[in-house]
C-alpha cells in the first residue's frame, strides 16, 4: 500500500495508519496498523459486508486524533446507485475507538452479515522499519463471549490487544461477526473498543495515569481547544502564514507525549510513523523552535532529559557521564537489548544543546527556579564536552560509536551513513567532528557562563567558560576555514583533514555565533546562492559536490527545521533581508503541503519544478518541521527578550502584507507583535 491512499491519525505516541477505507493489512515492512509504545497492536483490521470488502467514496481527517470514512458496497456508478451506506468513525486517545453505523436505502428490508477480521502480529516498529519480522515470544488469542484478546508474551514483556463493542458479537479467533437486520431507511450502529496493553506487574497497564492513555474524544478535543487557545494569536494579511500556523501548533498538539514513569508530563515526540518516542536531539530543537509559543513543552523536556542524563560508561548505549539522550525506546527489540534504545545516548549535540535549551528557556520566561534546580545536571553536561567528547584531544567534540553492532555511525543530525564525506565523495574514518557541534559547544559556554555568574554565584566558573569559549572560537576558525572556498568545512576526520564540502552546517554555525563577524558575509552569500538556495529553502549539500542528489536523504534534500534555524543566524548577524529570503520560500513550499511541512523534501531548483517535489519516505508530521514556521515568525518579525522586555525588530518580505502576534508570553506577561511587509527580495535576488 503506498502512502497515496493512507490516512493517518494519532495523539502521542499512539497512532493509525490505514487505507483510505479505514481498512489495515499490514505486511512486516510497512507501518501501516495501529502502533503505540513502539508496538503494533493491530496488523489486521479489516471490514466485510456479506463477505465483500467495501469502497472508498470520500474520508476526512476531522482532527488529528479522529477521522471518518463513507463507504459503500461495490462501486457506485451513474448508473447503479448503492443500497448501502457504511460509516466508520474512529479515534485514539491511547487506545482507539470505532463508530460503525449502517444505513439501508433500499425499499426493501435487508439481511446483513457484518464481519470485521481482527489480528495483529506485535512488530517492534525496529522490525517493521528494518522489514525483519523475527518474533521470540508467543502470540496467543484468547476468545471471550464479550470479548477478544490478543496477545503476546515474551519472558516479562506482554502486550496485549482487548477487542469489545457496545452490541452483540460473535468473536472467534480471526475477528467478530454481526447478523443485522434493517427495514427500509433504517440505520444500525456499533461502538467497537480496542484497548492496547502494556502489561506490567500484577495486570496492570504500564502507561496507567499517563495524559493519554484512555483519553476519550471529548477530553481530547477540550485538550486541544485549550492548547490553541493558550498559544499566541496569529493574523495574517497573506492567509499562507496564518493557516500554516495553525496547522503547527495542532500538529505539536497531536505529537506530545508521555514517557512511560515520567508523571504524565509531555514533550513531543520526533516525527510520524518512525519515532513516536523522545529523542534528545529532536525535542530541544523543537522547543527552541516554539519557545516564544508554547514554552511549556521546554520545561517538561529539559526536566525529562535531565533524569535520564548519563551516569556511567556503556559502551553498548554509547552512554557517558553527563551525556543527553539520543532516543528512547519502549518495544521488544528495547526490552530485549536487541537495540540498545532504553535509552540510546548516540548523539553528540544534544548534550551542548541541552545547555543552550536552557539559557534561551530562562531569557523567555524568567525561571531562575529551573535553572538553579539543573545547575548540577548543567555542570555535567559541559564536563561531558570537556573531558569525554574530546576523542583526539585537540579541543572539539568528536564521535565514534562504541556499540559497532547497532549504534548510529553518524552521531550528528545529518546521521545517514553518507552524510559526511571529503570533496572527491570518498568517506572519512572516524572519529570524527561537524561544524555546527562545534559552534553548540561554544554558545553552551556562553550561556553557561552567563548562567553561572548570575544564578549559579559562580563568577570564577563564569570567567573559564568565557576563556574556553573564545579559545574554542578562534581555533575553531583556523582550523575549519577553507580558504580557496571562503566557507567552513563540513568536518574533520581524526588527523584534522577537512571534509571540504559546502554544506547547510555553515547556517548552524552563525547561529552559534561561532563565526568571525568579517566572515559573515561571505556564509551569507552561500546560503541564498545558488548552488545551495533552490527559491524553495537551502539543500543540505550544495549543487556541484560530489555525492549532491537533490532527493538524497542528507545530500541535497531540503530540511525545513534546518533552514529555521539558518534563517535564525542569519538574523543574529544583520542578514534580514537573507533570511527572510529562506523563511519566505519554505512558507512558500508549506503551501503545497496543505501547511504541514515535511521531514524534507527534494532540492529540485524552483524554476525547473515549479512546486516542492516530495521526498517519498519523508517523516509528516515531524516535530521540528511543525516547529518550522513558529521560529521562522520569531525571525521575521526579530522576537527576542531583551532585559526583561519583548524587543521587537520586523523584516518582513512586501508579498507578506501585515502580521501581527498577539499574547506573546514571557517574564513580560503577555506582550503584541505587529510587522508590515517592507522588503523587496527581489531587489536581492538582483
Amino acid at each position: 500500500m503506498g502512502q497515496s491512499n493512507t490516512v493517518r491519525i494519532l495523539d502521542g505516541n499512539t497512532f493509525v495508519v490505514c487505507e483510505d477505507t479505514g481498512d489495515i493489512e499490514a505486511t512486516p515492512s510497512e507501518p501501516t496498523g495501529l502502533f503505540s509504545i513502539d508496538t503494533r497492536f493491530l496488523s489486521t483490521w479489516v471490514l466485510t459486508v456479506n463477505g465483500e470488502r467495501l469502497n472508498s467514496l470520500s474520508y476526512d481527517d476531522l482532527q488529528y486524533f479522529e477521522s471518518r470514512f463513507f463507504l459503500v458496497p461495490g462501486m457506485a456508478t451513474h448508473y447503479v446507485d448503492a443500497k448501502l451506506s457504511i460509516i466508520r468513525e474512529r479515534a485514539v486517545g491511547g487506545s482507539f475507538r470505532e463508530q460503525l453505523t449502517i444505513l439501508n436505502h433500499d425499499e426493501k428490508p435487508v439481511e446483513l452479515e457484518v464481519r470485521m477480521d481482527a489480528a495483529s502480529d506485535f512488530a517492534d516498529l525496529f522490525q517493521v522499519k528494518d522489514e525483519i519480522l523475527n518474533k521470540k515470544g508467543e502470540i496467543y488469542t484468547e476468545v471471550e463471549p464479550d470479548r477478544l484478546r490478543l496477545g503476546y508474551r515474551r519472558g516479562n514483556f506482554q502486550r496485549e490487544t482487548i477487542i469489545s463493542s457496545s452490541m452483540a458479537a460473535r468473536y472467534d479467533s480471526k475477528g467478530f461477526a454481526y447478523t443485522v437486520h434493517l427495514e427500509p431507511n433504517e440505520q444500525w450502529e456499533a461502538a467497537i473498543d480496542v484497548q492496547t496493553q502494556a502489561v506490567g506487574p500484577g495486570g496492570r497497564d504500564l502507561r496507567f495515569g499517563l495524559r493519554v492513555h484512555g483519553t476519550e474524544r471529548l477530553a481530547l478535543q477540550h485538550d486541544l481547544e485549550q492548547w490553541i487557545a493558550d498559544a499566541p494569536k496569529v493574523n495574517s494579511q497573506h492567509g499562507r502564514v496564518a493557516s500554516t500556523y495553525r496547522r503547527s501548533l495542532i500538529d505539536l498538539a497531536a505529537l506530545r507525549f508521555s514517557p512511560l514513569s515520567l508523571g504524565g508530563a509531555t514533550l513531543p515526540a520526533a516525527g510520524l510513523p518512525w519515532f513516536m518516542t523522545m529523542f534528545g536531539r529532536d525535542s530541544i530543537l523543537t522547543c527552541l523552535q516554539t519557545l516564544p509559543f508554547t514554552p511549556q513543552l521546554s520545561k517538561t523536556t529539559l526536566r525529562i532529559l535531565a533524569s535520564l542524563q548519563g551516569s556511567r560508561f556503556d559502551d553498548f548505549r554509547d552512554e557517558d557521564p553527563g551525556r543527553i539522550l539520543h532516543e528512547m525506546r519502549y518495544g521488544e527489540t528495547a526490552a530485549f537489548e536487541e537495540q540498545p534504545h532504553s535509552p540510546y545516548y548516540g548523539s553528540v549535540d544534544a548534550t551542548p544543546l541541552f545547555v543552550v535549551l536552557l539559557d534561551e528557556y530562562e531569557r523567555w520566561t524568567g525561571d531562575v527556579a529551573l535553572v538553579k534546580e539543573l545547575e548540577q545536571e548543567s555542570r555535567a553536561a559541559l564536563r561531558w564536552i570537556d573531558n569525554y567528547a574530546d576523542l583526539v584531544g585537540n579541543g572539539y567534540i568528536w564521535y565514534e560509536r562504541r556499540n559497532t553492532e547497532t549504534g548510529l555511525e553518524n552521531q550528528c543530525w545529518k546521521d545517514s551513513w553518507d552524510s559526511i564525506s571529503y570533496s572527491d565523495g570518498t568517506l572519512p574514518p572516524f572519529p570524527r567532528a561537524t561544524c555546527e557541534v562545534q559552534g553548540y559547544a561554544y554558545d553552551a559556554k556562553i550561556r553557561a557562563a552567563r548562567m553561572a555568574r548570575e544564578f549559579w554565584d559562580d563568577p570564577e566558573f563564569a570567567d573559564q567558560l568565557e576563556r574556553e569559549a573564545a579559545e574554542l572560537k578562534a581555533r575553531f576558525n583556523r582550523d575549519w576555514w577553507v580558504d580557496d572556498g571562503e566557507y567552513y568545512a563540513l568536518a574533520l576526520d581524526p588527523d584534522g583533514r577537512q571534509c571540504d564540502i559546502l554544506s547547510s552546517n555553515i547556517g548552524h554555525l552563525l547561529w552559534s555565533g561561532i563565526v568571525e563577524p568579517e566572515r559573515a558575509e561571505k556564509i551569507a552569500q552561500h546560503l541564498v546562492g545558488p548552488r545551495l538556495f533552490t527559491g524553495w529553502g537551502v539543500r543540505t549539500l550544495a549543487e556541484g559536490e560530489a555525492r549532491y542528489n537533490p532527493i538524497g536523504y542528507h545530500n541535497g534534500t531540503i530540511w525545513p527545521f534546518d533552514n529555521s534555524f539558518i534563517a535564525w543566524g542569519l538574523r543574529r548577524y544583520g542578514f534580514a533581508e537573507e533570511a527572510a529570503t529562506i523563511a519566505s520560500g519554505i512558507l512558500d513550499a508549506a503551501t503545497y503541503f496543505d501547511g504541514r511541512l515535511p521531514e524534507a523534501f527534494g532540492g529540485y531548483p524552483r524554476e525547473l519544478t515549479k512546486f516542492p517535489v516530495e521526498y517519498p519516505t519523508a517523516c509528516s508530521p515531524q516535530a521540528w518541521s511543525t516547529g518550522t514556521p513558529l521560529l521562522l515568525l520569531r525571525t521575521m518579525l526579530g522576537l527576542e527578550p531583551h532585559e526583561g522586555h519583548l524587543a521587537v525588530e520586523p523584516r518582513l518580505p512586501v508579498g507578506m502584507g501585515r502580521i501581527e502576534v498577539l499574547d506573546i508570553p514571557g517574564r513580560w506577561g503577555r506582550m503584541d507583535a505587529f510587522a508590515r511587509g517592507r522588503l523587496d527580495l527581489d531587489n536581492l535576488a538582483d
